[in-house]
């Protein structure tokens, strides 16, 4: 009995140790390596009327 709740108790704290584990992130909240992160060149434009900016 001795060994089963040692082994729960250890299986548990790696199972809790690995959850805080997996939320630790070393970057910053204004680091981001996603490329949507920018707006696209056409967001800022009225729909339909296109980039006339050439003309």
């Amino acid at each position: 009995m001795k060994v089963l709740k040692a082994t729960a108790s250890i299986l548990l704290a790696l199972a809790v140790g690995s959850l805080f584990a997996g939320c630790i992130s070393t970057k910053k909240g204004g680091d981001s390596s996603i490329p949507w992160s920018n707006p696209a060149s056409w967001e800022n434009q009225v729909p339909g009327m296109g980039n006339n900016m050439g003309r």
